[in-house]
């Protein structure tokens, strides 16, 4: 357990579809860092050390994003993994807090690429995507993707109705979150109705791109705000191409350390709370939820029709990114954090999950080939 470490404040900008003239990466990572000081009480010459994500900060890098936030810093990092960045971040945040590396460090995602933005990231992704997928036409990831779903509804049973409850379970969540770009309810004929994308995969299986940035502040546990306890993690494991890109997609890196994870958390699967789980896909929703052991017995179909759909287990409450929306994913992993602090903290309003102790995190991302590979998953408590 990291005791000398927690998240202490937490910050979001606005999230829209499509940035207006004068919206920008660096815009919209400037207002999460702004509500991210207001929550934690703190200014920007309090802030130490800085890690930055984003897929759409270049030409600038983290020393320049610094120097145009004001910030004087000893501590300073930029990632680079995608849906895991948020996850990989904070591993190294919390470390050098623990450390005296620095005594504040934020963490911050962001991205403003726009929908042909992102489809030049996604056809650039990198040299393998370049060179092998694009010239096929591939459609980015929702193609690789539609391959690993088909594999996983044939593995485990599934039906496509099941995917349907994890998108429309997160709507209901995000009709309580007013950041939230989707918020009107979601029904299973809308689901099963929505156009092929690629198939399986139709619309709101599909995660929404939209422009916007996140941030969290990990500090000592003593310079959370008066009156509110900080968020501590427990236990906090990272994996990069576990597999060399062998296997069929269906489990995670997170697979290789989920025991030692729990392990030293202290915890198991059945005592958490409430779960934010990386959701670029409802496919990788249940990959991921698996290869942590949220799903007893393997039963993945089970998992759908009554854990999720009946609410069993609180699961992405701010709406997750199908419906929250994705910010190039760096910022979109960072959501996963920041709900699971105001959970921990009761701060999370209409949404608010009764008695919220514990919180399990993950992060997943960086399609290689033909699946994402880096993973990360946490174990969050409430620090009284």
């Amino acid at each position: 357990m990291f005791q000398n470490a927690a998240i202490v404040g937490v910050g979001q900008s606005a999230y829209v579809r499509r940035p207006e003239p004068g919206q920008s990466t660096q815009t919209f990572m400037r207002d999460a860092v702004a509500a991210a000081l207001a929550d934690a009480t703190m200014d920007a010459c309090d802030i130490q050390g800085l890690a930055v994500a984003s897929l759409s900060l270049a030409p600038d890098t983290a020393v320049d994003l610094a120097w145009k936030l004001g910030l004087s810093l000893r501590w300073l990092m930029q990632d680079s993994n995608g849906g895991s960045s948020a996850m990989n971040m904070l591993g190294h945040a919390l470390r050098a807090v623990e450390a005296s590396a620095a005594e504040t460090v934020l963490v911050l995602g962001g991205d403003a690429t726009g929908l042909a933005g992102y489809a030049k990231v996604a056809a650039n992704f990198n040299t393998v995507t370049q060179k092998h997928l694009a010239p096929l036409g591939h459609g980015g990831p929702n193609g690789v993707y539609a391959l690993v779903a088909s594999r996983q509804m044939k593995r485990y049973g599934l039906e496509k109705f099941d995917y349907g409850h994890i998108a429309i379970a997160q709507r209901a969540w995000a009709a309580k979150n007013p950041f939230a770009v989707y918020r009107a309810p979601l029904t299973m004929e809308e689901y099963l109705a929505a156009p092929l994308v690629a198939d399986p995969l139709s619309r709101y299986d599909c995660v929404p791109v939209v422009a916007g940035a996140q941030a969290v502040i990990v500090a000592r546990p003593d310079r959370a705000p008066k009156g509110r306890p900080g968020v501590r993690v427990r236990a906090h494991r990272a994996s990069f191409n576990y597999d060399n890109q062998a296997g069929d997609g269906l489990q995670t890196g997170i697979a290789t350390f989920a025991a030692e994870l729990w392990r030293e958390a202290g915890v198991g699967p059945d005592d958490i709370n409430v779960a934010s789980i990386y959701d670029d896909y409802p496919t990788m929703v249940l990959a991921q939820a698996n290869d942590l052991g949220l799903v007893p017995g393997n039963d993945l179909a089970r998992f759908c029709r009554v854990t999720v759909a009946e609410r069993k287990l609180p699961l992405n409450t701010w709406g997750g990114m199908l419906s929250a929306g994705q910010p190039g994913g760096p910022a979109g992993g960072l959501n996963g954090i920041s709900e699971a602090v105001l959970q921990l903290q009761h701060r999370a309003g209409e949404r608010q999950v009764a008695n919220a102790r514990l919180a399990a995190v993950t992060g997943y991302g960086m399609t290689m080939y033909r699946y994402g590979g880096t993973a990360a998953a946490a174990i969050l408590e409430r620090a009284e």
